[in-house]
C-alpha cells in the first residue's frame, strides 16, 4: 500500500525570513491525521533568507538530521560544535538528554534550502552526540546511497534507531529499486522531481508512506532527487 502526501497538502508558513513546509504536525501546524510515520516524526522543508536563521533553542530525546539542497547552513551547539553544511552533506545531532543549537544561513547574499528531519530514538536519555558526513556527487548518482544508519555503515552517520536513510540523484531515464521486507516500512520524499514510485507519479515536495510492498521501483523522467527512509 502506498499513500501519497502531496506537496500542496503540507502545512505551510511564510514568516518572511523563513518559508517552511511541514509534512507532519510541527509547531503551530496541527494535523491529527499526520503526526509522523512510524519512527519518522518531523520532515520540514525550509528556505531561509540570507543572513537569517534560527536563534539558539533546545531539544532532547530526538535524532535530528539536516540535509541541505542548496546554499549553506551554519550550525553551532552547546556541545562545542561549529560547522557549515552544504549540498551533499548530512548532519546528525543526537539530542539525547538535551542540547542547545542555532542554525543560520551562512551566506549574506544567497538563500539556503534544506530538510529538517526528526526520528524518534530507540531509547530516551542518551548522551548527546554530533556527526557530519559528506558524499561526493558520484556516490549519489543513479543509486540509493546510505547516509544514515544505526551502525554508521558505509560511511553514513550513526543514529540511535533501527532506521536507514538513503539519498539518490537520478539522471533522466534512470531507475532504482529497493527491497522492503514484510516487517519494514518506508517513507519516500521527493526533493527534486518528477519521478515515479511503483508507477505512481510524484513531484518535488511530494512524499509517500509505504507498507506491504516488497519492492520499491523508482524511475525518473528527468533529473531528480529522492530521500528514502527504511523504517521499523
Amino acid at each position: 500500500m502506498i499513500r501519497v502526501r502531496k506537496s500542496e497538502d503540507r502545512g505551510s508558513f511564510d514568516f518572511g525570513w523563513l518559508d517552511t513546509r511541514h509534512t507532519f504536525s510541527f509547531g503551530d501546524y496541527l494535523d491529527p491525521e499526520h503526526m509522523g510515520f512510524r519512527v519518522l516524526r518531523v520532515l520540514n522543508e525550509d528556505r531561509v533568507r540570507p543572513a537569517e536563521g534560527f536563534p539558539t533553542h533546545s531539544h532532547r530525546d530526538m535524532e535530528i538530521l539536516t540535509w541541505v539542497l542548496s546554499g549553506a547552513l551554519e550550525h553551532r551547539d552547546s556541545l562545542g560544535n561549529g560547522s557549515v553544511i552544504r549540498p551533499g552533506e548530512i548532519q546528525r545531532m543526537g539530542a539525547g538528554t538535551g542540547v542547545s543549537h542555532s542554525e543560520f544561513n551562512a551566506s549574506s547574499t544567497e538563500p539556503v534550502h534544506f530538510l529538517q528531519i526528526w526520528i524518534h530514538p530507540a531509547r530516551r536519555g542518551l548522551t548527546p552526540a554530533y556527526s557530519q558526513e559528506a558524499f561526493p556527487e558520484g556516490d549519489l548518482l543513479n543509486r540509493l546511497r546510505l547516509v544514515a544508519s544505526p551502525e554508521g555503515a558505509q560511511g553514513s552517520v550513526a543514529i540511535a534507531q533501527d532506521a536507514r536513510v538513503y539519498v539518490g540523484r537520478l539522471e533522466s531515464g534512470a531507475s532504482l529499486s529497493h527491497p522492503l521486507p514484510t516487517h519494514r516500512h518506508a517513507w519516500v520524499q521527493v526533493t527534486r522531481g518528477p519521478l515515479s514510485l511503483n508507477g505512481i507519479l510524484l513531484s518535488a515536495g511530494d512524499g509517500a508512506a509505504v507498507s506491504g510492498e516488497s519492492i520499491l521501483a523508482i524511475r525518473s523522467a528527468e533529473a531528480s532527487e529522492v530521500i528514502l527512509f527504511d523504517l521499523p
